[in-house]
């Protein structure tokens, strides 16, 4: 499903179905977004298999790196305290992509919405 929302046409990966964990998966989504214009893709956190969240298997740097060198921003949806409480290095990791305008960990729609719009980010769960 797309949508645009602050002048942003967003790609919603569905938040059922196979975990989102190779560099295929990484390239249907690309070609996913670019088949329907979008700028952004937003996929649920359940969606991306756990190898994404420990930093040390590369696959959340090889699959971040591909979308911004794809020119597409991406936001990961979802509540991912669990993971971010066992790892320092996911927490920065974490804070410092939200500080910049590619990659995003958000809690929910909502706080996409916020981000879109240039809203503080809410209190709460990271991710």
């Amino acid at each position: 499903m797309q949508t645009d929302e602050h002048a942003t046409r967003i790609l919603h990966v569905p938040p059922h179905g196979p975990a989102i964990v190779t560099s295929d998966d990484t390239s249907d989504l690309i070609g996913s977004a670019w088949a329907n214009r979008a700028e952004l893709i937003a996929i649920p956190a359940a969606r991306l298999d756990p190898a994404f969240f420990d930093l040390s298997s590369g696959v959340a740097g090889e699959m971040t790196q591909k979308f911004v060198n794809y020119r597409l921003r991406v936001a990961i949806v979802g509540d991912i305290s669990a993971y971010v409480a066992e790892s320092d290095a996911l927490r920065d990791y974490v804070w410092e992509s939200n500080r910049g305008t590619q990659v995003w960990f958000v809690s929910d729609e909502a706080a996409l919405h916020d981000k879109l719009a240039g809203r503080p980010a809410r209190m709460g769960t990271i991710g």
